[in-house]
């Protein structure tokens, strides 16, 4: 079996990437979820919190959504150094005429879109 191209390793990255950044826009979600629950149990109970626990919690909850959301800036510089080299990659791939791989320069370019629509999102 022949080793991998830089091509589809640049292709692998940057789907790793991609699917990294969808995973911690899901876990915004769930955590912005949680928290709207905790808020609505608070003001259902009127204020009355026992041992504190639920006001503790929904500061954790908080400190853990800012965690996940102070990432993302660094995730779209990640994700667009990778898309800059794939590009890069396509275009030296692109030049090797009849000699280059039609289905890697699809799986990159499919990356790239994919990418570029991520980064959107992330923006």
């Amino acid at each position: 079996m022949a080793p991998p191209t830089p091509l589809s390793i640049a292709t692998s990255s940057v789907k790793r990437l991609v699917k990294e950044e969808a995973s911690y826009h899901r876990e915004v979600e769930e955590q912005t979820k949680r928290i709207q629950r905790l808020e609505a149990e608070a003001k259902e109970a009127g204020g009355e919190d026992d041992d504190g626990n639920r006001e503790y919690m929904l500061k954790q909850e908080r400190r853990a959504l800012e965690e996940t959301k102070a990432v993302f800036p660094s995730l779209k510089a990640k994700i667009s150094d990778a898309v800059a080299k794939l590009e890069a990659l396509l275009a030296e791939e692109g030049q090797k005429g009849e000699a280059s791989n039609v289905e890697q320069i699809t799986a990159a370019k499919e990356a790239v879109s994919q990418a570029k629509t991520a980064l959107r999102e992330v923006a």
